[in-house]
């Protein structure tokens, strides 16, 4: 009876932890899970998604949120957007970035070159937080990996199980985020200055909603369409697939390397088990001929 106790409560409190949150709860749900290109130990990110997502970052994100710890001259490296170096020349020189000081003792401005990283869009975190309602925004560089959120039983055992691990948290709610604005529940109040947003923690957010179907021009197709839809969602997972490359700049580079170590491992574990048997084998022989004599010395 103590047996079967222990088993019903430990059910029990499995089907709370996976029971949904609501807002009457106070309780925000786990975002949804989204399908990314670079998942998985062979996933790899899509060069045209990444060049979108550079995009909805520049136009829109780029003028509260600032993008510290990434150089121009990442965009042309291996594994990143694509851009040519050309083409990152030219971007770079579209910055003014603050440098100095000069032979009298003071900052100035120059254009951007590409070993430059790209300029804060406030001079310091003071200015951004005036700004901005009394807090910061914070920075893009690591965000996707600085956010996440707790999936519970048992779902965290198969996130960390190889080849089938699950480690897209952040993107998958920095994308919940940005698609998770929308009316207050009745009885649900909103202080001033606040945003209702589903997926934030405690529903409340400072930040108002940051883009709108059709704010950014996509690139056509030869008919004139855009390449893909000009919403909110898509918008969304390519801002959000831009920032987890930010983040990581060298994943494919890591994944590569990583591949092949472990298919060397497997190789050179193959080696030793062949040269313990061989040279085993001989010794084990050695010692089972010598048995008789051990015998006869007793």
């Amino acid at each position: 009876m103590r047996a079967k106790s222990l088993i019903a409560a430990a059910l029990a409190a499995a089907l709370i932890g996976l029971s949904p949150a609501s807002a009457e709860d106070g309780h925000a749900p786990n975002p949804p899970r989204q399908q990314w290109s670079y998942a998985g130990v062979f996933g790899r990110f899509d060069q045209a998604q990444l060049q979108r997502g550079f995009q909805v970052y520049k136009e829109v994100c780029s003028a509260c949120h600032s993008m510290r710890l990434v150089s121009f001259r990442n965009l042309a490296e291996a594994g990143g957007p694509g851009y040519s170096a050309a083409q990152v020349k030219a971007l770079a020189a579209s910055y003014q970035v603050k440098d100095g000081p000069n032979d009298a003792g003071d900052m100035f401005d120059r254009p951007g070159r590409p070993a430059d990283r790209f300029p804060p869009p406030f001079p310091n975190d003071q200015a951004a937080a005036a700004a901005n309602g009394g807090k910061a925004p914070p920075d893009f560089s690591v965000l996707a990996k600085a956010r996440t959120y707790e999936r519970g039983f048992p779902w965290f055992i198969f996130d960390a199980m190889p080849f089938v691990g699950y480690s897209e948290q952040g993107v998958d709610y920095i994308h919940a985020l940005l698609v998770g604005y929308e009316d207050p529940p009745k009885g649900f109040e909103v202080p001033d200055g606040g945003h209702y947003n589903k997926y934030f923690p405690g529903h409340i957010i400072a930040m108002p909603k940051p883009i709108s179907d059709g704010q950014v021009t996509y690139p056509k197709d030869a008919k004139g369409n855009p390449v893909v839809p000009e919403t909110v969602d898509q918008y969304s997972k390519d801002v959000s697939a831009f920032m987890a490359w930010a983040a990581e700049p060298h994943m494919m580079a890591r994944k590569a390397l990583g591949f092949r170590v472990i298919l060397f491992l497997i190789v050179l574990s193959g080696l030793l088990y062949y040269v313990k048997k061989k040279i085993w084998a001989r010794v084990g022989g050695e010692v089972h001929g010598l048995q008789p004599e051990l015998h006869k010395t007793y």
